[in-house]
């Protein structure tokens, strides 16, 4: 399998992002006025992290915090029983929660750069309770700091892949209009790692350090496993014709404040091949159409994409800026 070691030539250049990605404004949807289209980009890695450079710590400090407002949390339970109703199939499987994150610089020049994320749990009912929630809004509180801001939200992270072709095509997907967010929008494919994946089923009461750290590179792993899982569900290529994954970092979407990591893949098949296995993708249901385009294109389509997919464009921006630096 070719990996994608071009990429991560040196991360020296990288720290200057890291460290002032959470000053980043927040980006205007632009003249579509669409207002799920604004982002914030809440990390950077613009020259790739591989797997052995993103860490993580998942710990229950990192879990969502109850909200002091009584009759807004209970809406939580109304909300959900409501979409329960219309739809008894509804299952409140559980994913990992987006607590924020740090840069680890090893020896003082930014060479063994790494990243930790910080993950805890969350399920999708209180997802759907909190960040699809028409009072949203009031989950938050005032705060610059985007984790204490958030704290009451369930914030599950998301994963998107930006594979491209032999023939040099990004794939995008339009999504079904059947889907309950942003039908009929472009996005990336994508969802979300899965704790069930490696046997999470809730926090360990009582873990040793050895546990802890076992438990903290399976989480990692899945992250990486989780977004190859993804686009071969989603796209219909075969898991040996992708490179390792590598992280380009975190987006926001700044409606429902819901974050996605991004990763790039390349795919050694083009973009005709690939539009054939489409067809045949297990999860080709949440989708209408697979689009293989430029970076022409892709900007354009952007305008159409959720904000947590249109930042997942800024980060492949500053990703082909690096690689051109480099």
């Amino acid at each position: 399998m070719e990996k994608a070691g071009p990429f991560l030539r040196s991360l020296s250049p990288l720290l200057l992002p890291l460290r002032c990605c959470k000053k980043m404004a927040s980006i205007s949807a632009g003249s579509s006025g669409d207002a799920g289209t604004a982002f914030k980009l809440l990390l950077s890695c613009p020259s790739g992290l591989s797997r052995s450079r993103v860490l993580v710590s998942f710990d229950r400090s990192y879990d969502r915090t109850t909200h002091p407002d009584s009759k807004l949390e209970e809406s939580i339970n109304e909300i959900w029983n409501h979409r329960l109703q219309k739809n008894p199939s509804l299952y409140s499987g559980l994913k990992f929660r987006y607590g924020g994150h740090a840069v680890h610089d090893v020896n003082g020049f930014g060479q063994e750069s790494s990243i930790c994320l910080h993950l805890g749990l969350t399920d999708y009912r209180t997802f759907v309770g909190t960040n699809l929630n028409p009072l949203w809004e009031k989950f938050l509180i005032s705060s610059e700091d985007d984790t204490l801001r958030s704290q009451h939200m369930s914030n599950p992270l998301g994963n998107g892949a930006i594979v491209e072709s032999s023939d040099k095509r990004i794939l995008i997907l339009q999504r079904s209009y059947n889907v309950g967010e942003f039908p009929g929008y472009f996005v990336f494919p994508g969802g979300h790692s899965e704790p069930q994946e490696i046997g999470i089923s809730a926090h360990e009461s009582d873990k040793g350090s050895t546990n802890s750290v076992l438990l903290n590179e399976k989480v990692s792993q899945e992250m990486f496993d989780g977004i190859i899982r993804e686009v071969v569900e989603e796209i219909g290529v075969p898991a040996d014709s992708l490179t390792e994954p590598i992280f380009i970092g975190v987006s926001r979407r700044e409606m429902n404040v819901r974050p996605t990591a991004f990763f790039f893949l390349k795919c050694n098949k083009d973009s005709s091949e690939i539009r054939n296995l489409y067809s045949k993708a297990q999860d080709g249901f949440e989708s209408t159409q697979l689009y293989a385009v430029t970076m022409d294109d892709l900007k354009r389509m952007a305008l159409h994409m959720p904000g947590c997919h249109r930042g997942g464009v800024a980060l492949y921006e500053l990703m082909i800026e690096a690689t051109k630096d480099s």
